[in-house]
């Protein structure tokens, strides 16, 4: 169980520290609506990460055949698409000019709240890589320890529970420390950040389309 708990925790922390939209995105909820905002995005992306998890877990064979197949480009292509479209909306988007007053209605509003879980869970969603690292990390969690009738061993799941605790306290690490942050940002750097995680987005999407074009 040890060996379980240990490679569950480092997994955890490298996943949380990578680079990518919602990695930027989750900052700049807290810089700019605060922890309660960057927790309801954070909890999104982790729904998102459930479902895909249950689905590497229910239909463990059939995805990893679906994935590596022609129907993966596919994947990737949409998913590249919608990631192009929301990374244009984030580009475009002007930060609120009164920052203190937008916070206070955010943060007093269930349904904003709400709101920023869902663009959470869509973002993190609609990357089809997301998938693919879930199934890489069920397999290195299973590592050979299948029972006769092919299903995943227990400690598989202990393994997955240990990664997505890990995982969600180093984001609010990530939360509370942006959060600091906040005093010295200005509405240009508001406007920079976006701009940077805009684009950000994009790329990642032109990279999956480009891809999925590839890969046929």
């Amino acid at each position: 169980m040890l060996d379980i708990l240990i490679k569950g925790i480092i997994t955890g922390f490298i996943l949380s520290i990578m680079i990518g939209p919602v990695f930027f995105l989750l900052l700049e909820t807290s810089i700019r609506k605060g922890v309660r905002a960057a927790i309801a995005f954070d909890l999104g992306v982790l729904l998102s990460d459930l479902i895909y998890i249950l689905i590497a877990l229910v239909f463990y064979a059939q995805v990893t055949k679906i994935t590596s197949g022609e129907y993966g480009n596919i994947i990737s292509i949409v998913g590249g698409v919608i990631l192009i479209i929301f990374g244009l909306v984030t580009l475009l988007k002007k930060p609120k000019e009164d920052k203190k007053e937008a916070d206070k209605q955010l943060n007093n509003q269930t349904k904003d709240l709400i709101l920023l879980g869902l663009k959470g869970f869509l973002l993190n969603f609609a990357n089809p890589g997301v998938i693919f690292y879930w199934i890489t990390v069920i397999a290195l969690g299973a590592d050979g320890k299948k029972s006769a009738d092919n299903a995943i061993d227990e400690s598989t799941y202990w393994y997955i529970l240990i990664i997505m605790v890990t995982f969600f306290s180093v984001d609010l690490l990530k939360i509370i420390g942006a959060k600091k942050l906040r005093p010295f940002i200005t509405d240009n750097v508001l406007t920079g950040l976006n701009r940077l995680i805009g684009l950000i987005i994009i790329g990642t999407g032109i990279l999956l389309v480009i891809k999925g074009f590839l890969d046929k």
